[in-house]
């Protein structure tokens, strides 16, 4: 379900998980389908899985795709960086702790990260999916927290209902769901994710 209301930016959204485990919060600036996003992802230690914080920021061009993303992870024990660009030439850049890599990654625009429900609105944003009847499988550069391994997916997006009306229907490598967007293709709910508050 897509709410009909759009926003002025820039704003800030902000989604909690459903098991209040874990917070994101981003301020995002939009010119067209070009998005400018600075966040934040903090995460209590839960099922094993250690407690983190993640900052980020990120830039697309004109056309919505993903150009570079920079990531700093902090555990208690270690602190990391993640470096992704895309050039000219559609190859992405991967520099971290060990060195630079230089990538196709299947030919992806967009980048996808493990707990974030704003980086699925890319994606949406970039097909106009939130305002069409459509389905598209995209290939993604996936990046996993808080380890920070990168690697090539694919995640499926599937539109029913006019302007998203029976939500989008979402497959990813860690899930298969139906998210609600609002007008602007932005996450409101992800089940089993988080919800925006």
């Amino acid at each position: 379900m897509v709410s009909a209301t759009t926003r002025d930016w820039p704003a800030i959204l902000t989604w909690r998980s459903h098991d209040a485990t874990r917070i994101e919060s981003v301020r995002v600036q939009i010119s067209g389908k070009r998005i400018k996003a600075h966040g934040r992802i903090a995460a209590a230690a839960s099922g094993g899985a250690p407690a983190f914080n993640a900052s980020y920021d990120l830039v697309t061009d004109d056309t919505g795709a993903t150009k570079r993303l920079s990531l700093d992870v902090s555990l208690a024990e270690r602190e990391r960086q993640l470096s992704i660009a895309r050039d000219e030439e559609n190859m992405w850049l991967v520099t971290d702790h060990e060195g630079a890599t230089r990538e196709a990654y299947d030919g992806a625009m967009d980048v996808d990260m493990i707990f974030s429900p704003f980086f699925n609105a890319l994606p949406i944003r970039r097909t106009d999916l939130h305002q069409r009847v459509d389905s598209v499988t995209l290939p993604v550069v996936y990046v996993y927290l808080p380890e920070l391994t990168v690697c090539a997916a694919e995640i499926s997006y599937g539109c029913s209902g006019p302007n998203g009306g029976d939500g989008i229907k979402l497959h990813s490598p860690v899930s298969e769901t139906t998210v609600t967007v609002d007008g602007d293709g932005f996450i409101v709910d992800y089940p089993g994710l988080a919800e925006r508050i």
